[in-house]
């Protein structure tokens, strides 16, 4: 994209972030649902981000901008030889990733960068220009870059990138020299620098001291080995940065579809972490992939580096062959074909959160609730002495509100597990134990006496009605509680006890019908995926175990119970007042 030369674009870049965000907002710019959350987090760290200790430096932007802008050149085609110049869009990620602070060091707030977008939108040119700063501008001496990805052509195409870009700059080339798999790296802010060009094998990976990973085309990985080797090789480093960037893949099971789970979980507020920046460029689920109007949210480069008319061609080859049509849904409109979508609608049960309810509260002794006396029904989803268990309780209003309540329970050596593993759910776990809304219990095993002495504390204090229990999953604990006089009833979670609730509490939901305040809650209701069977029922599915829903399961099983339980019409008022009687 050639421009008239610019002594310093940095402050017009500046304002082309701005102007980016302004007109997502607006709509003039069609974006998806995520880069609109994207856009929402900006503005909303904007105004809030003082509270967490944090802080928007236009000159720590406005440094990577310079950077790019006099030393990064275009080394193919009509432009090379010009300096790059970055999409308004790119403008965007790039102000926030290297724009926040944090106010206590001065130091980089976002540690780790998910971008998923088509191809054809300029991503290797970006992150060869990311890379090259990371080495030579960022101000780190002995900085260590590391550019990473299943085949070593492709890991290649943003090393060589580096290389090239510096061959093009006479300030450049005196400061990198190319070698075979390194690049080495001298600069006055950043002496004895290097990047360096790794393979997948990462068994063989070891010692690393990474200031920066770039892992290109994540989708492609088998699983999180490259990512969790370069993460884990962070510890020393002041400010290092993780930067994932990849089109959509085919398959649901894999790291990459988890880690944008993660980052959807971010974006919608499901999952506190303000060391992570995600953006994913796709069509919304209601869009036709069929229109070209739409294609600018999977390819927001579209008319600089990406071309309509090639994509209309390969629009037309898609809507004839089915092949075809699998490659230009994932690859040019970022769409994960095979990827299942999420059963909630999570912006509906986000504004459902009520943040004046103290759900800790109800399940600590001497806490006040004000549920204390109220009727309620319960669901208690018990998984694997291993694993997670939860216990939910349904609160019904007399205007026909459901206020839910939920507690889980993880067994010490299963958290401590995931501690030592590292990755997005051992932060998720480490929140949620913090919060006071996941349990620690000691030993290997899940300590089902403190659930035992929850739900008895429970009977002590609220009306419970029932607490459903999955008749097939049964264990001792529920004997024990029968014995205790609690009112356990079996509930089955196939499609015939399931799917009645899990329509009801979604419709709830889109009538705001629902109160909640339990992070460990929301976490699983963004977590559930129905499938459905030939009649149009549903069930969650329980078929990835990484993805946990037990305290989302413990609600459906409670709500079950109370639709069974609907409040009784008297007789004598339903023949005085049929109408109001029958409300």
């Amino acid at each position: 994209m050639p421009v008239s030369k610019l002594a310093d674009p940095s402050r017009e870049w500046l304002d082309r972030a701005y102007r980016y965000a302004e007109q997502v907002r607006s709509g003039d710019i069609p974006a998806c649902r995520y880069v609109r959350l994207a856009v929402d987090r900006w503005y909303r760290d904007l105004e809030t981000a003082g509270e967490r200790g944090l802080i928007f430096d236009e000159n720590a932007a406005a440094k990577v901008f310079r950077f790019t802008y006099q030393y990064c050149k275009h080394y193919q085609g009509e432009w090379a030889g010009t300096p790059i110049v970055l999409s308004d869009w790119q403008c965007f990620i790039n102000a926030n990733v290297f724009g926040w602070l944090r106010k206590a060091d001065g130091r980089r707030r976002f540690r780790m960068v998910y971008e998923e977008i088509a191809r054809k939108n300029g991503k290797t040119t970006k992150l060869a220009s990311v890379g090259g700063y990371m080495a030579a501008g960022d101000s780190e001496p002995g900085a260590k870059v590391y550019c990473a990805a299943t085949k070593r052509d492709q890991a290649k195409e943003v090393f060589d990138s580096i290389g090239m870009m510096a061959a093009q700059d006479r300030v450049l080339r005196k400061a990198m020299t190319t070698l075979r798999n390194i690049i080495r790296c001298n600069t006055r802010n950043s002496p004895n620098s290097q990047v360096e060009l790794l393979a997948a094998d990462y068994n063989s990976m070891d010692g690393f001291n990474v200031h920066a990973g770039i892992i290109d085309e994540v989708h492609a990985h088998r699983d999180s080995g490259v990512w969790d080797v370069l993460e884990s090789g962070r510890g020393a480093r002041r400010q290092p940065l993780m930067w994932g960037i990849t089109t959509a893949g085919k398959n649901k099971n894999s790291f990459c579809y988890e880690l944008r789970g993660y980052a959807i979980k971010v974006l919608e507020g499901t999952v506190e972490d303000d060391a992570f920046f995600g953006i994913i460029y796709t069509l919304d689920d209601e869009d036709d992939w069929k229109d070209p109007s739409v294609w600018i949210k999977a390819n927001p480069n579209l008319g600089i580096s990406v071309s309509l008319e090639d994509m209309q061609d390969q629009c037309r080859k898609a809507q004839e062959m089915p092949t075809a049509k699998i490659e230009f849904q994932t690859k040019r409109l970022n769409i994960w074909v095979y990827g299942e979508s999420t059963w909630m609608n999570m912006e509906r049960w986000n504004k459902c959160r009520d943040e004046s309810l103290d759900d800790v509260a109800c399940w600590t002794e001497g806490e006040e609730s004000e549920f204390d006396g109220m009727a309620c029904h319960g669901g208690l989803d018990l998984a694997s002495v291993e694993d997670l268990t939860a216990l939910t309780l349904d609160f019904r209003d007399s205007n026909g509100k459901h206020t839910f309540i939920s507690r889980a329970y993880l067994p010490e050596a299963a958290f401590q597990s995931r501690i030592d593993k590292g990755g997005q759910l051992q932060q998720v776990y480490q929140r949620l134990k913090d919060h006071g809304c996941l349990v620690i219990t000691p030993g290997d095993a899940c300590d089902y006496s403190y659930i035992k002495r929850d739900i008895l504390a429970a009977c002590q204090r609220f009306d419970v009605k029932e607490i459903a229990f999955d008749r097939f999953n049964s264990s001792q604990l529920v004997s024990d509680l029968i014995e205790e006089g609690v009112p356990m009833v079996q509930v089955g979670q196939g499609t015939g006890s399931i799917s009645a609730p899990m329509k009801e509490l979604l419709r709830l939901v889109l009538t705001d019908s629902v109160r909640h305040n339990n992070p460990a809650l929301s976490f699983a209701m963004s977590n559930v995926v129905a499938v459905t069977n030939a009649a149009g029922d549903i069930k969650f599915d329980k078929s990835k175990v990484s993805e946990k829903i037990d305290p989302a399961v413990a609600a459906i099983m409670a709500l079950s119970r109370q639709m069974v339980q609907e409040p009784e019409t008297d007789l004598d008022d339903f023949l005085n007042d049929p109408i109001n009687a029958s409300q």
